[in-house]
């Protein structure tokens, strides 16, 4: 028999399941605040993977990812534990946005401090609670508000080969080789050994149906990786290609933007991008693209200022094949097909 895992003073048997509030600081209102948890604790051995969303508190796709993962049936026969929490940042989440009261980024707080700032003290308790009882990490992440990333792993692959084989597991087309940044999860978890994968897709504050879609896919292939289920019978051979390097593409002028290329394109360096107007259309700036690659990562809004980071690109030595690899996903995952609509990918 595996023994009981314990968060928060709560005990969860083998074969169990059950939602945990795990205590953080109150509103100034004295209003009791928690972080909702839910735990799937296997019969048998296997990996505990923490999946979370929404450590920057707008961006919500992940939180409908995971209620979706928690919903799918084969959840309830896992090998091993999954922890689910859907809304790390609750203050954020509340006041739908990105970061905390004092306006301090939480996934720059890691690890923390029980006696920090409210941020540090959030990180110390995900770290203690949580990520001490883990051996793997999947962090879901959109773009900015009015930003839109294509769905995409992010993953430092450079000395660890179970990141790269999670991160080739999830199978979307597009891998970015990605250094830790200072303070996040990944590089806490990282000094502690514990692979983690950051899944990029959507825009904030917006519900996106083939980002949520293509989560839930790649997080069920994970498990499948890992052993915690059963392998997909209808699983395809893995095309993902990883990108080594990015480049953002700013806007040369500012004015009103008009964009002509859509997520996921091809482009050559010198393609026309996008045009930037004056409110009276009487100048037009091309905004060309400064090298050739895939197109993760575009803003939505129509106006731009000098110097802002407009398109995102990443760079390929195989890109027509990325290209073409994202074209057949897209599809695959498109609501107004009617392929995916399986019990692989639950829309419950």
């Amino acid at each position: 028999m595996r023994p009981p895992i314990i968060i928060a003073d709560t005990t969860i048997q083998p074969g169990t399941r059950q939602s945990i509030e795990l205590p953080i600081p109150s509103f100034y209102t004295h209003t009791s605040a928690s972080m909702p948890l839910h735990v799937v604790h296997g019969h048998k051995p296997g990996p505990c993977v923490l999946i979370c969303a929404a450590i920057h508190g707008d961006e919500i796709n992940g939180v409908e990812i995971i209620r979706r993962i928690l919903a799918h049936k084969t959840v309830n026969n896992i090998k091993g534990t999954i922890i689910a929490i859907p809304i790390v940042n609750v203050f954020g989440f509340v006041s739908q946005s990105r970061y905390l009261p004092d306006r301090r980024d939480l996934n720059r707080s890691f690890p923390g401090s029980k006696n920090g700032s409210m941020a540090s003290r959030l990180a110390n308790i995900l770290m203690t609670e949580i990520i001490s009882q883990c051996t793997h990490v999947i962090d879901l992440h959109t773009g900015a508000v009015a930003r839109n990333n294509l769905p995409q792993i992010r993953a430092f692959l450079g000395d660890d080969p179970e990141t790269e084989a999670m991160a080739r597991a999830f199978g979307v087309p597009v891998i970015i080789n990605s250094d830790v940044r200072d303070g996040s999860l990944r590089e806490a978890a990282r000094n502690q050994n514990i692979p983690v994968i950051l899944y990029e897709a959507g825009e904030a504050l917006r519900f996106d149906e083939v980002a949520i879609r293509a989560g839930v896919r790649g997080i069920l292939e994970v498990m499948s990786y890992l052993g915690m289920r059963a392998k997909s019978r209808k699983k395809k051979e893995n095309n993902t290609l990883i990108s080594r390097s990015t480049q953002w593409i700013r806007a040369p002028e500012s004015g009103i933007l008009r964009s002509i290329v859509p997520l996921g394109t091809l482009v050559q360096k010198d393609d026309i991008l996008a045009y930037i107007n004056d409110p009276l259309g009487e100048i037009e700036t091309k905004v060309l693209s400064s090298t050739s690659g895939i197109v993760i990562g575009k803003t939505n809004l129509p106006l731009a200022h000098e110097g802002e980071g407009i398109f995102h690109i990443a760079k390929y030595s195989e890109a027509e094949e990325v290209s073409n690899n994202i074209e057949i996903y897209h599809d695959e995952l498109d609501p107004l097909t009617d392929e995916i609509r399986s019990e692989e990918i639950p829309l419950v």
